[in-house]
């Protein structure tokens, strides 16, 4: 690393973006003795060249929640400009497991999730978690394999969390990694989940499978899928037919941005 890349990048007429600058980057965090991730938090967004200037799609642009109360939580949380920085690490496979309790509301939320490396170092995944119910405050986040709880910011008023779920150990460019963690509520009575499970990939997904888990006593009537890439007004529909487990599913392929999800009633 060069003096002058220093110079620019301290003066702001250039950041690191290349896969290498991004390594040095993690260097440097060494060398200073900070955090890991410090430094690649604080990048702003990568600068568009040739036709992506023209062609690429805001990364902010399906965001559902709101975005000056997210962007407070982030801030505290040390990673102001997590919703516009290119990411280092690609989402590959994505499994949600929701339980219902007996009164229809929101218990448990199993998640695996996949990632692969885009650089060497990574060590961490942030999740963003809103509630439908805020006035139950936000659900209990336990880490289940290969990850333990970083740091966390909660706003309990709009039923927001933000948290950094940090991998057992770092990862190199190509490698793949498998996390796994829970959402558990306290009740009953459970959150209010407005008999609707969603989420919103602003990036696209190789594969993303979602179980809706109903007890005999709120089991309903109909289930449908949604579908919903950014851009769309009106969502994709499927109907979805209950198993003998009382539960359904739905898959989603190469999807994304966009919103995914179930719905019943």
């Amino acid at each position: 690393m060069s003096i002058a890349a220093l110079s620019y990048w301290q003066s702001g007429k250039r950041q690191p973006e290349r896969n290498d600058s991004l390594t040095a980057l993690g260097e440097l965090e060494n060398i200073l003795k900070l955090q890991s991730g410090a430094l690649l938090a604080l990048l702003p967004p990568p600068r568009p060249r040739g036709k992506q200037a023209t062609t690429v799609r805001p990364v902010t642009e399906t965001v559902q929640f709101e975005r000056e109360i997210l962007i407070g939580l982030l801030d505290a949380l040390g990673t102001p400009n997590a919703l516009d920085q290119e990411q280092q690490l690609t989402l590959v496979g994505l499994h949600d497991r929701c339980q219902l309790g007996d009164d229809g509301g929101q218990h448990l939320i199993t998640t695996r999730a996949v990632f692969e490396a885009r650089t060497d170092g990574q060590d961490r995944w942030l999740l963003i978690y809103k509630s439908d119910d805020p006035g139950a405050g936000t659900p209990e986040l336990t880490t289940v394999r290969n990850c333990h709880l970083g740091r966390k910011q909660v706003d309990d008023t709009n039923g927001l969390m933000v948290a950094e779920l940090m991998f057992d150990q770092p990862i190199r460019r190509g490698d793949t990694y498998l996390i796994e963690y829970e959402l558990r509520n306290p009740g009953p009575p459970y959150p209010k989940c407005n008999r609707t499970h969603w989420r919103e990939f602003r990036r696209p997904i190789r594969e993303y499978l979602l179980e809706i888990h109903f007890n005999s006593s709120s089991a309903p009537g109909r289930c449908q899928q949604f579908a919903r890439p950014v851009g769309q007004k009106h969502p994709r529909m499927r109907n979805l037919t209950l198993d003998a487990c009382q539960s359904v599913h739905a898959v989603a392929m190469d999807f994304g941005p966009g919103l995914f999800g179930i719905e019943w009633e």
